[in-house]
């Protein structure tokens, strides 16, 4: 049977947090150029934005963005230090602790702003 460890389960969020940032650069994007098509449109979809599903993914892109930047310099640690891979599992706890850390300073951030519909 199947076990995965931290160094697959690194890869995998590593690659997961990746897409997901790729997703939100797309979404960004392809939401600012609709200002072509008249500030009606515009308007039109930057209000939805202001749904609270919309106002909570940003704390989730924060952790993603995070993990992702985080794990990259793991790598770069394992790829380029003889000692990298002797420590990728503490490496990677390491990783998730600061992701975490983050991402409850920024919900701290984000959360009264949400549920006070600014």
């Amino acid at each position: 049977m199947y076990k995965g460890r931290e160094g697959q389960w690194a890869f995998f969020l590593h690659r997961l947090s990746g897409l997901a940032i790729l997703a939100y650069f797309l979404i960004h994007v392809i939401s600012i150029s609709l200002f072509v098509f008249g500030e009606k449109t515009y308007m039109a979809v930057h209000l939805t934005y202001d749904f609270i599903l919309f106002r909570l993914a940003l704390v989730a892109v924060a952790a993603g963005v995070m993990y992702h930047a985080m794990n990259g310099l793991r790598i770069i640690v394992m790829d380029f230090t003889g000692k990298g891979v002797a420590y990728q599992r503490q490496l990677w706890y390491s990783v998730l602790l600061v992701s975490v850390v983050w991402t409850v300073y920024v919900a701290f951030k984000v959360l009264p702003r949400v549920a006070a519909g600014v």
